[in-house]
């Protein structure tokens, strides 16, 4: 007797792991629709003044499917406020890639990082996560993968051209972000431009490092002065 062959719709409901598979791939994707949908709506019209009917309609989705992945309109407004900031920091290292100097890989930082309304939107879920600590995790999640992938490029620069730098990658990607906010939430209160931002954020940043050409007395991060050295060994 001849064996039945099973079609794809049935061999998918025989295999329970290829249906969690296909059911996570489907929950993953719906999820990036609503954020891609809730966004734009949250940073135009802010938080209250954004429905989860205004977001269902613009993902085409249904209003509990928004409940269902993110509980929350609080918790959608905050993981599409950390998305949209990580999103931005893997534009603005993109932008710097083509500085040869110190001097352009800071001004391409800024720059970008000053173009988008993305850290205003980001700053607005710090607030909101004030009074909601359940969402502080996420955030905190957010604010390390910043620092260390901010780090990570850095450095590569570092490296890449033989830069002189005057702090740790670390600290250098920490500072970053730390004028951006501070710089960017204060310009927005006082209806700064993009430009002006830019130039704010350049000047409280100041020099970060120095060609390798330069003739300045810099040193690498963790290496020692010679002439200290030997002072301390007389």
């Amino acid at each position: 007797m001849a064996k039945s062959v099973k079609g794809p719709v049935e061999a998918l409901r025989g295999d329970p792991k290829h249906a969690a598979r296909a059911t996570r791939s489907a929950g993953r994707k719906m999820r990036s629709l609503l954020l891609d949908a809730a966004s734009p709506l949250f940073k135009e019209q802010g938080l209250s003044g954004t429905s989860i009917s205004d977001i269902a309609t613009a993902a085409n989705a249904f209003p509990s499917q928004i409940t269902y992945y993110f509980r929350t309109k609080e918790a959608l407004f905050v993981e599409s406020a950390c998305r949209d900031l990580l999103y931005l920091a893997r534009t603005t290292e993109q932008a710097a890639l083509k500085a040869h100097t110190p001097q352009a890989y800071t001004y391409a930082l800024a720059q970008t990082v000053t173009a988008t309304d993305s850290v205003a939107f980001f700053a607005e879920a710090l607030t909101l996560t004030r009074r909601r600590q359940d969402l502080a995790p996420l955030v905190e999640r957010t604010i390390e993968r910043l620092h260390a992938e901010g780090a990570r490029a850095y450095a590569a620069q570092v490296e890449r051209h033989g830069w002189r730098t005057l702090r740790a990658p670390d600290e250098s990607s920490r500072r970053f972000w730390a004028v951006a906010i501070g710089v960017i939430v204060e310009g927005y209160a006082m209806g700064r431009s993009p430009d002006e931002l830019c130039a704010e954020m350049l000047r409280v940043l100041g020099e970060q490092a120095k060609s390798a050409g330069d003739a300045a007395r810099l040193r690498l991060v963790g290496d020692r002065d010679a002439s200290t050295q030997s002072d301390e060994e007389s």
